[in-house]
């Protein structure tokens, strides 16, 4: 009796994978404590004017101090909103992870850690220096890049997927990822002759993010 033939390089290959590949709910679990503990973080920029303050200047005066940090708060917030949808809509797809992802996730979320401190620079310094802001732009650049590298990565030969991929959602995908990195990074050469004008291509940013688009109606269909 005949034995069937079974192409070793492609058994050894499916079972490598097969037994790297790990759920992801732990990658979920990590990511939203994360954006949980950032979110709230943001908040504590946000200070009560002091007594003396108050005394001297009145509290309607003295409050006035506290606006450039309730934007700063408000603006990241949204932005962090912004990310956390779009790093979630990735698990429709992305079931199985490898370490590789892992590491991607882990580095992405570094640089998600870090947006207080730069939204902290922006509300002391943005409208006086243009390096608060660079700055700002840069850790949402960063973190924006990472977040198309970890679609890439999944996508790139759907092993870590559920189904396959289009060729026409992976396209809208990158392009909708993308986007807001672009504009950072032309909000920071912006910022080198009108400071004013940057902030305000910041702001525009999650503003084209808030309602669904075509992306979000694939989603929805998987």
């Amino acid at each position: 009796m005949n034995e069937p033939i079974v192409d070793s390089s492609q058994s050894d290959e499916a079972r490598r994978r097969r037994f790297s590949a790990i759920t992801t709910a732990r990658i979920e679990t990590l990511a939203d404590g994360v954006f949980a503990i950032v979110m709230t973080l943001l908040v504590f920029d946000i200070r009560v004017p002091g007594a003396d303050a108050v005394a001297a200047q009145g509290l309607a005066s003295a409050l006035t101090s506290v606006i450039p940090n309730l934007l700063s708060y408000i603006l990241s917030f949204l932005i962090l909103g912004v990310l956390w949808v779009g790093h979630h809509n990735q698990f429709f797809y992305i079931k199985r992870a490898d370490r590789t992802l892992l590491w991607i996730n882990i580095i992405f979320l570094m640089a998600i850690a870090l947006l207080p401190f730069s939204a902290g620079l922006l509300a002391r310094y943005g409208r006086e220096d243009r390096l608060a802001l660079i700055a700002y732009d840069v850790n949402l650049i960063i973190g924006g890049v990472l977040l198309f590298f970890h679609w890439w990565y999944a996508t790139r030969d759907n092993h870590l997927l559920n189904q396959e991929v289009e060729p026409r959602v992976r396209r809208l995908v990158v392009v909708r990822i993308l986007i807001p990195p672009i504009l950072y990074f032309t909000a920071a050469l912006v910022s080198l002759l009108s400071i004013d004008i940057a902030i305000l291509i910041n702001v525009v940013v999650p503003l084209l993010y808030i309602f669904p688009n075509r992306v979000d109606a694939i989603f929805r269909r998987i």
